[in-house]
């Protein structure tokens, strides 16, 4: 099992209409950037992410899992380099953890969310996803 966080602008894609897309999930589109590809194609049905407000919020507010594994993205407009997987809600966070709580605390200092702003799909550490669950109010975060 592995861990991730997905980047989203709720004003295009919120952690509302994630969860509004119940179980069947959907498409993670748009990514295009060949590293955030890569870690989509990396992906295993079953592992678990971080779902990320950017631009606005900028907090990590929900938890998601893969349910489709990489397949070409139907935005790609037939171009065979981009793919994406499908992801579905699992629950909210608790209780939202900010980009500057994370950025302050020492623990995850080396987390691609703090090294790495701008990668829209990015691998999260077991010990990151353990701390941030704690941070977030999850005392049994889920695997």
């Amino acid at each position: 099992m592995a861990f991730w966080l997905y980047k989203s602008e709720p004003n295009k894609w919120s952690w509302q209409m994630q969860k509004d897309a119940g179980e069947k999930g959907t498409e993670w589109t748009g990514v295009r950037n060949y590293l955030a590809r890569n870690n989509m194609r990396a992906m295993q049905i079953g592992d678990k992410g971080f779902f990320y407000h950017s631009n606005e919020g900028l907090e990590i507010v929900g938890i998601t899992e893969v349910c489709a594994l990489s397949h070409p993205d139907s935005t790609a407009e037939g171009d065979a380099r981009w793919d994406c997987v499908d992801i579905r809600a699992v629950m909210d966070m608790p209780r939202p953890v900010s980009l500057k709580e994370i950025k302050e605390n020492p623990k995850l200092a080396k987390m691609s969310l703090v090294t790495s702003m701008r990668l829209s799909v990015q691998p999260v550490t077991d010990e990151e996803w353990i701390e941030v669950c704690r941070m977030g109010g999850l005392d049994n975060p889920p695997r």
